[in-house]
């Protein structure tokens, strides 16, 4: 019996699933801290930290900490050079995993709808999906912007 037997579609996350964001995000991080007159982080601590979304993971390049709050006036100022920044890199240094499209097309093929259900801002989402070469393959793509709840939450589901 197959894992798909009787389903009409499949909701697939972006980040960590299809493509590894995680070079660009780290650029976007040094970026901003550069930026504020403070020391990079890195891929290596971006890794660590990111899965919350975006401002969680800004606070943290802050604190340079999984735990910790900045100040409010340095996190105001740090997240719109982040965004900035990250806008305008987004997909110049992530990459697809092995195997997506190849995984895309099949389900396509067998008639399965696609979506892309992801906690990513769908002003970050849309553009590499598009540069990633994969944005036609789905039907819906959905933000955690989006939606009240992200997930784990089912309510994007």
């Amino acid at each position: 019996m197959s894992l798909f037997q009787n389903r009409k579609a499949v909701l697939i996350d972006l980040d960590g699933t299809l493509v590894d964001s995680v070079p660009d995000l780290a650029y976007g991080i040094d970026q901003m801290m550069l930026q504020l007159g403070m020391p990079v982080r890195g891929v290596e601590f971006v890794t660590e930290w990111i899965g919350n979304g975006v401002e969680r993971l800004v606070k943290r390049a802050l604190v340079n900490s999984m735990e910790g709050e900045p100040s409010e006036a340095l996190y105001q100022k740090a997240l719109p050079l982040f965004e900035a920044s990250y806008a305008a890199n987004n997909g110049k240094r992530s990459y697809l995993y092995d195997g997506v499209e190849i995984g895309l097309n099949y389900l396509q093929q067998q008639g399965y709808r696609l979506a892309c259900v992801t906690n990513k801002p769908i002003a970050f989402t849309q553009p590499l999906l598009a540069v990633m070469g994969i944005a036609d393959f789905f039907e819906v793509t959905l933000g955690g912007d989006q939606v009240t709840r992200r997930k784990p939450d089912p309510e994007p589901l």
